[in-house]
C-alpha cells in the first residue's frame, strides 16, 4: 500500500498571481508618493508663510518706535533695536530671510524675501522657491506679483 497522497487543492499562490498584485502595489505607490511629496513640500511653505507675516508686523513696530523700517543687519537683533529673528532664518529653518530697502530708502518701504534653504527638505520646492511680502502687505512668489504664481505658492 502507498502512503502517497495526491493533493486535489491548491496550495499558495502562483506566479502570475503574485506578479498582478506588485503591478498593482507599485502602480498604487507611482501614484501617491509623488501627491505626498507635493503635500509636505506645500506644508513647508506655511514655514515661510507665517514668517514673512510676523516680520511685516514687526516692521510696523520697528516703524512706530524709530520712524523707519528695520533693515537686513537688524533682521537678527533683539528689539527694540532689530527685528528678533534668529539667525535671519524662518521658525522651522527651512527659509532664509532677507530684507531689501525700497528704491526710496527704509523711511519709505522695504520687501522681505524667503529663499529655501537648500539644506532641508524644502529644497525640492522649485515651484515656490521665493515667496516675498512688501511693506503695503502685497504677496510675491518667485520673484515677481504674477496673481496665479502668487495663488498657488500662498495658499
Amino acid at each position: 500500500m502507498s502512503k502517497t497522497q495526491y493533493f486535489s487543492g491548491q496550495q499558495g499562490f502562483t506566479l502570475i498571481e503574485l506578479m498582478i498584485v506588485i503591478l498593482l502595489m507599485s502602480v498604487i505607490l507611482g501614484i501617491s508618493i509623488p501627491s505626498y511629496r507635493a503635500y509636505t513640500l506645500r506644508a513647508g511653505r506655511s514655514d515661510a508663510i507665517k514668517t514673512l507675516l510676523s516680520v511685516t508686523a514687526a516692521q510696523e513696530r520697528f516703524y512706530l518706535q524709530n520712524g523707519t523700517y528695520a533693515g537686513n543687519a537688524a533682521l537678527a537683533l533683539d528689539p527694540p533695536n532689530g527685528l528678533g529673528f534668529t539667525n535671519s532664518k524662518s521658525e522651522l529653518g527651512y527659509y532664509h530671510l532677507l530684507i531689501v530697502d525700497d528704491t526710496g530708502g527704509l523711511t519709505i518701504g522695504y520687501t522681505v524675501i524667503a529663499t529655501v534653504d537648500a539644506a532641508n527638505k524644502q529644497k525640492g520646492d522649485l515651484e515656490c522657491y521665493f515667496l516675498n511680502i512688501n511693506q503695503n502687505g502685497q504677496r510675491g512668489a518667485m520673484g515677481g506679483y504674477v496673481p496665479s504664481v502668487v495663488e498657488r505658492c500662498w495658499r
